[in-house]
């Protein structure tokens, strides 16, 4: 398949190839943009949860050197929350607090991500729409004296490339657009892990650590050794 024959596709749709390229020319920059930030989000909030889950009080000094260990990372948002509401709220207050924050940094993890959905939706009809247009000029040959039968059949097949091509986008586009869904929603678990750990170190009972260093809440344990007993 060499330059010319593309070309020759391309003007065959008139011009629908060369649109097609652009959109997944924009979505793949959005894949790599989105996968690179939200794989650096999981990563290092995962080692940020495993630093705070090791402290069993958290005073000012612990989140804000946590914080500022993670510059940029919506974890270190609730940090900085914490630390600023720290002896001024708690318990309830609290969580309604963190609540609102994670709310303000939903829209931030899907950002650009409707363009993806778009794309896929888009892509099919888009190549539809360039296979008929090929088909107009197809079918027109029959209207030419003498025409040949392998040209109408050629045309055909050139104008369904367009389709293929429609297809071709809008599967790379879901495949993608469903990954980066899921890791959104790991982050957003993070999130809600970063603010049960923080109201858990922050009502004035110490989390203590079981032998297999797991955080297990003080009053439960307490419960629990009471109902032994």
């Amino acid at each position: 398949m060499t330059i010319h024959y593309l070309i020759h596709l391309a003007n065959y749709s008139d011009g629908v190839l060369y649109l097609m390229v652009v959109i997944l020319t924009i979505a793949l920059a959005v894949i790599i943009d989105r996968s690179w930030y939200l794989r650096r989000t999981l990563l290092e909030g995962n080692s940020l949860v495993e630093k705070l889950g090791a402290y069993k009080e958290a005073t000012r000094a612990q989140l804000s050197g946590l914080a500022a260990s993670a510059p940029g990372l919506p974890e270190a948002t609730l940090l900085d929350v914490a630390v600023r509401h720290m002896g001024v709220t708690t318990g309830e207050q609290l969580a309604n607090r963190l609540d609102e924050a994670t709310l303000r940094l939903a829209p931030a993890l899907d950002k650009r991500l409707w363009m993806l959905d778009t794309i896929v939706t888009l892509a099919p009809l888009l190549g539809l729409f360039g296979t008929i247009v090929g088909m107009f000029h197809a079918f027109s040959v029959l209207s030419a004296p003498g025409h040949a039968p392998s040209a109408v059949t050629g045309g055909i097949a050139d104008a369904l490339v367009a389709t293929a091509s429609g297809l071709f986008v809008a599967m790379t586009g879901l495949l993608a657009f469903n990954g980066l869904n899921n890791k959104v929603r790991v982050v957003l678990h993070q999130l809600d892990i970063v603010k049960t750990m923080l109201l858990n170190r922050l009502d004035g009972a110490p989390v203590l650590l079981t032998s297999d260093g797991e955080a297990a809440d003080h009053g439960a344990l307490r419960a629990r050794m009471a109902k032994s007993s």
